[in-house]
């Protein structure tokens, strides 16, 4: 099953490069300019399989839209056209220049220019990059295969003005560095050094988007080092320890490595939360991971009822990656003693419910969620196992004086 579906997703991936070559083709037919443009060149030239493609083209966008008849703008002052063929959908952009950039985000000027004056408006050498698929070369105007061969990320141009034109691109240098393996250049991380601070002029929703693709423990460290983890976070910078995120299972999902960097920082989820534009449900994720790692942490002195509890909870899942990385020895205590529990079923249906006890004469209130929980406890440890002899427990119990 898992080679079916690796190969269905390579015949994806080919099938949507052929869809952009196709709309490179008819450009080149029509007489403009065209060539797949940015990552999808960098990912092909590391060995990766690009998981988009971008067009970039010297043809007007009104001129897109003329040539293909299944597009529509979306970003129309910034000549981006979206192509639709077949089921795949492929960003059409018309070569640029910009300046101006007020917010530290947006152009407050476009021009439509060539294809070498569009690769030096681009963030890093190793996104600069065009590939013609039609004559099978590459075109480089700002020495991105050389710094993909260094293993390098290197601002096009001045780093202060491209940082200056969009400062998140502060964060995508720490996301390629870290995704990559690769070192930044020197003067790119001095000007990160410099205008990390600036990062705050940023949307918290951009930023969170930032971090939902990236965050790891390798991340968490450069950001110290380029002083970006106080403004992303926004609090104080702090030269803190990686331990937990360090030993946190590499596939763990973003909440459970939200709460490994929040332990390790010694942090408030809730102040991330705003800081970071978190989900609802991303925050309680990880905030209960959170509380049930710590329950876990008793798990030596936890009865059977306990222990299934425990075994049973939402983000047993996440807190259990919290504890192997916290507590090797006590995690690996647990998941021994914890098969045989597993095995018995640590969520069955409860025997009694409210209705039950409201049948059998008990007024309703609190004390009716409070025997319900003594009830499911005396369930999951064995001692009750059908639900007559759960009736004639309750029966006991309601019948004790107060």
């Amino acid at each position: 099953m898992r080679i079916g579906i690796v190969t269905g997703w390579a015949v994806k991936l080919a099938i949507m490069r052929e869809a952009a070559v196709q709309i490179v083709r008819t450009l080149r037919r029509a007489g403009h300019e065209s060539y797949l443009a940015g990552g999808c060149v960098r990912d092909r030239l590391l060995g990766l399989e690009p998981k988009d493609h971008d067009v970039a083209t010297s043809a007007p966008p009104e001129v897109v839209r003329k040539l293909f008849r299944n597009s529509r703008y979306v970003g129309e002052s910034f000549g981006v056209v979206l192509v639709r063929v077949r089921q795949d959908a492929v960003e059409v952009a018309t070569f640029r220049s910009e300046w101006g950039y007020h917010d530290g985000r947006r152009p407050d000027h476009v021009i439509f220019t060539d294809a070498e004056h569009d690769a030096q408006r681009r963030d890093f050498t190793i996104n600069g990059l065009f590939e013609d698929p039609l004559e099978d070369r590459v075109i480089d105007y700002v020495g991105g295969q050389a710094d993909l061969k260094a293993g390098v990320i290197r601002a096009i141009g001045d780093p202060q003005q491209r940082f200056a034109e969009d400062y998140l691109r502060m964060l995508r240098a720490v996301r390629f560095a870290a995704r990559f393996h690769f070192t930044l250049e020197p003067a790119t991380a001095s000007a990160i050094r410099t205008n990390a601070p600036k990062l705050e002029q940023i949307s918290r929703e951009r930023i969170g988007m930032e971090m939902r693709l990236m965050l790891s423990a390798a991340v968490v460290k450069l950001l110290s080092q380029l002083h970006l983890d106080g403004p992303t976070l926004n609090e104080d910078c702090r030269a803190q320890p990686t331990l937990l995120i360090d030993k946190l299972d590499a596939d763990a999902d973003y909440p459970t490595k939200l709460a490994a960097w929040s332990l390790d920082r010694g942090s408030d989820l809730l102040r991330w939360r705003r800081a970071l534009n978190l989900s609802n449900d991303e925050y309680e994720a990880a905030r209960d991971s959170l509380s049930v790692l710590e329950t876990s942490r008793q798990w030596p002195n936890m009865n059977i009822a306990q222990r299934k509890r425990l075994l049973a909870a939402e983000c047993w899942s996440r807190a259990s990656l919290l504890l192997q990385a916290l507590d090797a020895g006590l995690s690996q205590q647990l998941r021994k003693e914890a098969e045989p529990l597993l095995a018995q079923g640590v969520a069955p249906l409860p025997l009694l419910t409210g209705d039950d006890l409201v049948a059998m004469g008990m007024r309703p209130g609190p004390g009716v969620g409070k025997l319900l929980h003594e009830a499911y406890d005396e369930q999951l440890s064995g001692r009750l196992t059908d639900q007559a002899q759960a009736r004639q427990w309750a029966r006991q119990r309601m019948d004790e004086p107060d």
